[in-house]
């Protein structure tokens, strides 16, 4: 799947991608396992004594790095978390997700009872005067007394599948594993000072972990995150989406921290090892990451995690971060970004990203990227990291704690906000384009081809996004708040995961299907210094009910001036009128002809744009989307509208532009 140069000429390139639907990756490109076998690992792992990757109660030397204010901040948040119960889990919300649905309740009960654990032991280790260990203890031992350490969603990993767990078969799932880690976390930084309470308590945690995280992952080889069960039928890999370095890297923390048994914690590094080469191998060559940039949090993200444990467990000796893989990788973060909070957001990815930037600065810290670094500090200063709490999800310790101590570097490094002028990603299928590179000023365009079975997969070949100023414009809705719906076979029931509400043709009455084989055709990508463009074929992405010969389409941004659709069509049969669809958070009058009229609420905000068409060829119409989802709120507020051009004739084959200006 590799991109030929078919010209050059001048300022500009043209790239043309011709893809099968059913290609996948067959090179081994596995970057640990056959590199680190079982022998040499004993050799270049520090032993579990030895590895003390931060200061803890006992040993808190090193701890002046974290800025005062920051350490106080935790120490209140302890004492504002000091009292109280430890809220219980009951059965009956468990139940609430194969009842009703809801997998949200139980999440926040659940999650809740993590953070308060990591918060009481972060107070606890900037303070060192025992007032938080009666009520660590009782989240320790809280937490040890549920059934079930992840969430009701994720209970398909167990042979009697969801409702509530079984106990007699413990299973690894994100939430779990995140628990194995904290668990982990706590007993490193805390572990004399519990000790002296009662040595049962540590115990507790080691025991804990071991029979519900290290003896099943170490067993278990039939979970797909795992990626074993794809190559033993097949031969090769089928991508594995972020559970997989998710998943891993906090196995990894757990076996490095608490197993005692040299040789069988050997064997989990090298398991984690093989696991993650299922990840990596079939991996896109460009880095691109198909879930998008709000997942690449806890996909290459959580690579880099797993990268950077194995680099410090090792003191260095285990290291692969000059591979062009995960360099690409890291990079695509920044390639994504569009302006202020907004993040190219295809797929089940959200618009607004808060960027987690001590992350993003290790990584590029790793890899010698001075564009992420720079980043990483532009978004700290942006949500002012350092001045107190960070933020954090779910309890992860495994990732505050490098934050924490990187806090000093991430300030002395120079901000630089990433805009980055032209982006293709051949693999990944996905371009972008700024009107000036550098800059905010002007459109923003990105656009898609790729296939409609990607990890969270949205029916959406040939979508496009487009934003002025770094304000969005035309707009991907994303997800909404998960249900027992969103990954089942009601998903494409769901709007927003429809190609009707993306900005895409619906054909003969006939939206995109999901599935491989619906895919692009005929990809071309070009770009100079006054255009950016991808072109491709629709057609392969909709069904034979569609009657679509061919759809060719052409998205292109002139720079300076406006974003262009060009479409070109051939149909078999004309059953129905088709419609070209066209999302957008502003607000639209289609009271012109000819003219779509997009702007502010209100009217109240000077800058407006029109959707030019032809109107003897097309009929608008604008119909209000209500958003009630919280998720989806959080991106566009109460209301999105979709901008519907109806075709008024019945032609078999046609050519017609469509043009978005500002005024």
């Amino acid at each position: 799947m590799k991109p030929t140069v078919s010209s050059l000429a001048g300022l500009g390139v043209v790239l043309t991608l011709t893809v099968s639907p059913t290609a996948q990756s067959g090179a081994d490109r596995r970057l640990l396992a056959p590199s680190y076998s079982v022998p040499m690992l004993r050799s270049v792992l520090l032993a579990r004594d030895a590895w003390r990757p931060y200061p803890t109660a006992s040993n808190p030397e090193g701890l002046e790095r974290v800025p005062a204010r920051v350490r106080q901040a935790y120490i209140d948040e302890a004492v504002r978390r000091l009292d109280g119960d430890w809220v219980p889990l009951p059965p009956s919300v468990f139940l609430e997700y194969v009842r009703t649905g809801d997998r949200s309740r139980y999440e926040a009960l659940s999650f809740a009872r993590r953070a308060r654990l990591a918060h009481l032991v972060l107070g606890e280790l900037f303070e060192r005067k025992g007032r938080f260990l009666d009520q660590i203890v009782n989240g320790v031992w809280a937490i040890s007394e549920e059934s079930f350490w992840g969430v009701p969603a994720h209970l398909g990993l167990q042979r009697a599948g969801s409702g509530l767990p079984d106990v007699s078969e413990p299973v690894v799932d994100l939430f779990a594993a995140e628990t194995g880690a904290l668990m982990a976390w706590t007993s490193y930084l805390l572990g004399p000072e519990l000790d002296r309470i009662n040595p049962l308590i540590t115990r507790r945690i080691t025991l804990e972990t071991e029979r519900r995280i290290l003896q099943p992952y170490l067993e278990r080889e039939d979970w797909g995150y795992l990626g074993y069960t794809w190559r033993r039928r097949t031969g090769y890999v089928r991508p594995v989406n972020n559970w997989n370095p998710w998943v891993n890297s906090n196995v990894l923390t757990a076996a490095l921290l608490l197993e005692q048994d040299s040789d069988r914690r050997v064997a989990l590094v090298h398991k984690v090892m093989e696991t993650l080469d299922a990840f990596v191998e079939p991996y896109p060559a460009d880095g691109g990451c198909d879930e998008g940039p709000s997942y690449w949090n806890r996909a290459g993200g959580s690579l880099f995690d797993v990268l950077d444990l194995l680099h410090s467990a090792s003191a260095g000796r285990i290291d692969v971060f000059d591979t062009p893989l995960v360099r690409a990788i890291g990079q695509y973060i920044t390639k994504t970004y569009i302006a202020g909070p907004y993040f190219i957001d295809f797929a089940d990815a959200s618009a607004k990203i808060d960027l987690e930037a001590p992350l993003v600065y290790r990584f590029g810290r790793a890899i010698g990227d001075n564009a992420m670094m720079g980043f990483a500090a532009y978004a700290a200063r942006q949500q002012h990291y350092g001045d107190g709490l960070l933020p954090a999800n779910f309890g992860v310790l495994g990732r505050v704690l490098p934050a924490l101590f990187s806090l000093e570097a991430l300030a002395a490094q120079p901000a630089v906000e990433p805009l980055v002028g032209d982006v293709w990603l051949p693999d990944l299928q996905v371009m972008a384009a700024r009107s000036v590179s550098g800059r905010r000023d002007g459109f923003y365009l990105a656009a898609k081809g790729g296939h409609n079975d990607e990890s969270h997969n949205h029916n959406d070949v040939g979508n496009f996004i487009a934003y002025y100023d770094g304000d969005p414009v035309l707009i991907d809705a994303g997800a909404q708040t998960y249900t027992a719906a969103t990954f089942s076979s009601r998903r494409y029931e769901l709007w927003n995961n429809q190609s009707g509400f993306h900005n895409l043709p619906t054909i003969n009455g006939v939206m995109q299907r999901e599935g491989r084989a619906f895919a692009a055709r005929n990809l071309r990508y070009e770009a100079g210094a006054d255009f950016a463009r991808l072109s491709l074929d629709l057609a392969g992405a909709y069904p034979e009910s569609a009657r679509v010969e061919s759809w060719h389409r052409m998205m292109t941004l002139n720079r300076r001036r406006n974003v262009e659709v060009d479409e070109s069509y051939r149909l078999s049969a004309s059953t129905s009128p088709f419609t070209l669809n066209f999302l957008t958070p502003l607000q639209a009058d289609a009271a012109g002809a000819g003219r779509v009229r997009l702007f502010g609420p209100d009217n109240t905000n000077p800058r407006a744009f029109v959707l030019v068409y032809d109107a003897d060829r097309f009929d608008p119409t604008v119909e209000t989307i209500p958003v009630t989802d919280t998720r989806m709120r959080a991106s566009w507020g109460e209301k999105l509208q979709r901008v519907v051009l109806k075709s008024k004739k019945a032609v078999l084959a046609d050519r017609f532009v469509v043009r978005l200006e500002a005024q």
